[in-house]
């Protein structure tokens, strides 16, 4: 029995060592380095993408950037896949996540949520020549989706927001076909060519689908009824608490002295900081 006590005594000691030997490793890397390495995408417009001159643009971008210059540090950008992103166990090789992030009880389980810094509804976009004026017009339809995202979990049923004070999602739809998409922007390349041709509609953020339609591509989206309303979070790998919640206090202040609301009317055209 002594023997048990001491040695369970000695992996406590072992463990809490190990703690507090990780504890603010995140942190002190980063503003050793002053330099913060932030984990985004490059084909996701206006959220964040390569403009014209190779250079990453967009609204996570200057989120990105915003939260680099209040810790007083330069940002650089990688660009891993949607399932990289988000699936935690970076290893050290991003220190923020900063791509419009669902918080899901998934993800959850694999990476720390930062703060939210905006809210997104989710919309069913069109052909603008569709003849469908609701959501039972799309019934037995062909629907297109980005693969591993909640426009996905949601059109098979499975969407499980992480984040408090949110009513239940609704699901109305019932697809006949659901097609998935391994870019944002693949599903609306088959929808512009005609309702039906390859697609019906397609499930997709508000500000997604209105930057298509600004850039020429013959969409619509279906007025008055949202598929669901999403929290969208900054990401960090669960490895440092307190980077976590230095980031998260960071957040915070951009949402208290009006930055997140610039920014979203900045890119999105509209204020989609606030719930």
């Amino acid at each position: 029995m002594k023997n048990f006590v001491t040695g369970l005594a000695l992996g406590a000691a072992a463990f809490a060592m190990t703690t507090a030997a990780h504890a603010g490793a995140t942190l002190d890397r980063v503003m050793e380095k002053k330099a913060m390495v932030v984990a985004t995408n490059s084909g996701w417009p206006p959220q964040s993408y390569l403009d014209d001159s190779n250079e990453m643009v967009g609204f996570d971008i200057d989120v990105s950037t915003e939260i680099a210059k209040r810790l007083g540090v330069e940002v650089s950008f990688e660009t891993p896949d949607w399932a990289t992103l988000t699936g935690g166990r970076w290893q050290g090789r991003y220190d923020l996540g900063v791509g419009s992030v669902t918080p899901t009880k998934a993800r959850a389980q694999v990476i720390d949520f930062v703060g939210i810094y905006y809210f997104s509804p989710y919309v069913y976009v069109l052909h603008k020549d569709s003849t469908a004026k609701s959501v039972e017009d799309l019934k037995g339809k062909i629907i297109g989706v980005e693969t591993a995202t909640t426009s996905e979990d949601f059109i098979n049923r499975r969407l499980e927001i992480d984040a408090p004070g949110l009513p239940p999602v609704e699901y109305k739809l019932e697809p006949g076909e659901v097609r998935t998409f391994a870019d944002s922007m693949l599903p609306f390349d088959d929808l512009r060519l005609g309702p039906g041709v390859r697609l019906d509609a397609v499930i997709a953020p508000e500000q997604t689908a209105l930057n298509a339609i600004k850039n020429g591509y013959p969409l619509r989206i279906l007025e008055g009824d949202y598929a669901f309303r999403e929290p969208l979070v900054v990401i960090a790998e669960k490895v440092d608490p307190e980077w976590t919640a230095k980031v998260g206090g960071i957040i915070e202040e951009m949402k208290k002295d009006g930055t997140l609301s610039s920014l979203t009317t900045k890119w999105y055209g509209k204020d989609y900081s606030a719930n």
